[in-house]
């Protein structure tokens, strides 16, 4: 039985602006078929399983001809898989969407189109251009600039010029002199405002603007690069109020992150929304133990647990999912106090429906346990459960049996460090983010060397930032163990 194919447009760039319909799709890909203009953050969301092939289509550059690409999709359906053909931007709108449909139709394979937002309104919208505006034009209108190798440009300029709306060329790097040339020859005024945006919704987006007659200058003088969408009409001289984009606090900033996959999303998600293009290098893998046995007593005493402790989210979520996969709830807990390392532990335990009870006046294990003891939340008496990872640290169980608690360390979810190739790119890195120490191990594993000198490290927490200060990394700590508290830190960072 043949499989289908879902043409589905995959935005400008911005990992945000890919449909919910193309998300959900994209994860019930066997196969996926993309060009060289998705974005990372949407090459992030295809699902390890599915096979991924590179076309990549580039501006005057196809190292895989169109009808091969068009029978790559065609072959990949006949042998009964789910294929994502993403594309940049909209299939429809100058992506040759069309004629890779048409083998597919001659061919009976069922097939299903997802637009996508286009790069010609987007990109003019996050460098604070407007493409319609009642005040200044009453058409939008969206032409190639592109030719076929050896031809000439096939546009009437002179009805562009006469419309009056507001023009969008796109794929006209190269042809920018010969527009804004045709265009004043057709009788434009030559200081009709214009614009350039290069690399449109990514944090390294451009936006230039000049009077028509210097548009190519501007371009040539700024090295202006594919992809980029030329703008021409009055709405451009809106740019210097409505840039928002620009005004993004970490603009221009690289960010690596170093979080397990899983688990990074809040943070680049944020960071992305502060403007910054994030690096995603995970440097460890979190696995929850299964299948888990969690003892209701210690073995050597016999005595029930009286307290719970978590020393991260992670652990509260391995043992509360395994909890209720085999029928159980929350009432586990009853009659048992429970500690959080931080805040964001805390948080994660409360999405349980659970309140902590108690949580240190600073994140770190060593205070952890020192201020559980100091304060008489556990002592001498106490039966303590540690629920956390395989690879911790006893900096809270040293605290505990310098005090005589009893306790058991029990892990609820292993930690793997994941050797990556090293970065070659690592001068272009404003600043690395550690959340764990174990981050900053598998990170220093991966690239192969221990000194770091010189290299901007932003930590969660003082023990993390302890491990990272001894490869050299210039050290940044974030006022609290959260997420939103490194975010802040990074601003403050700029």
């Amino acid at each position: 039985m043949d499989g289908k194919v879902y043409l589905i447009g995959a935005g400008p760039g911005d990992g945000g602006l890919m449909t919910l319909k193309g998300r959900a799709l994209l994860d019930k890909a066997d196969v996926v078929v993309y060009d060289r203009l998705v974005g990372p953050e949407v090459m992030a969301m295809i699902p390890e399983s599915a096979e991924k092939i590179d076309v990549g289509k580039n501006a005057g550059n196809h190292p895989v001809p169109q009808n091969e690409i068009n029978e790559i999709l065609l072959d990949q359906a006949k042998a009964g898989k789910t294929v994502i053909r993403l594309k940049g931007g909209d299939p429809f709108v100058f992506g040759r969407g069309g004629e890779e449909l048409e083998l597919l139709y001659e061919n009976g394979v069922d097939f299903e189109v997802v637009p996508g937002i286009t790069s010609s309104i987007a990109a003019p919208a996050y460098g604070g251009i407007p493409v319609t505006h009642r005040d200044f034009c009453s058409s939008l209108h969206i032409i190639t600039g592109h030719a076929k190798a050896g031809a000439e440009l096939s546009i009437d300029f002179e009805a562009l010029t006469r419309l009056g709306g507001t023009l969008v060329f796109m794929m006209s790097v190269s042809t920018v002199e010969k527009i804004a040339d045709g265009l004043i020859k057709a009788g434009m005024d030559p200081e009709m405002p214009a614009a350039v945006v290069e690399r449109g919704t990514t944090p390294a987006q451009r936006t230039f603007t000049a009077p028509l007659q210097r548009l190519s200058d501007t371009v040539r003088e700024n090295g202006v690069r594919s992809p980029a969408v030329i703008l021409v009409g009055k709405v451009c001289s809106l740019e210097d109020k409505f840039n928002w984009f620009a005004r993004k606090p970490l603009l221009g900033k690289r960010v690596l992150v170093t979080q397990p996959a899983a688990r990074s999303s809040k943070l680049a998600e944020g960071l992305r929304e502060l403007g910054a293009e994030t690096v995603m290098y995970p440097c460890i893998r979190t696995t929850p133990v299964r299948p888990l046995d969690i003892p209701e007593t210690n073995i050597e005493t016999g005595g029930r647990f009286d307290t719970i402790v978590f020393t991260s989210a992670e652990g509260v979520r391995s043992c509360c999912d395994w909890l209720l996969e085999n029928g159980g709830d929350m009432r586990w807990f009853c009659c048992r106090k429970i500690a959080c390392i931080g805040s964001a532990t805390a948080s994660a335990l409360k999405d349980y429906g659970l309140i902590a009870d108690f949580i240190p006046s600073e994140y770190s294990g060593k205070v952890l346990g020192e201020e559980m003891i100091k304060s008489g939340f556990v002592g001498a008496d106490s039966n303590v459960l540690l629920l956390r990872t395989n690879a911790a640290s006893h900096d809270v169980t040293d605290a505990l049996s310098e005090s005589d608690v009893t306790f058991t360390d029990y892990p609820v979810y292993e930690t793997e460090l994941i050797d990556q190739p090293p970065l070659d790119e690592l001068g272009d890195i404003d600043y690395v983010t550690f959340t764990s120490r174990s981050c900053v191990e598998g990170f220093v594993r991966s690239q192969k060397k221990s000194d770091f000198t010189g290299m901007t490290a932003l930590c969660i927490g003082r023990q993390t930032a302890s491990l990272a200060s001894e490869y050299g990394f210039d050290i940044e700590v974030s006022e609290e163990a959260t997420i939103g508290s490194m975010l802040s830190k990074a601003v403050d960072l700029k």
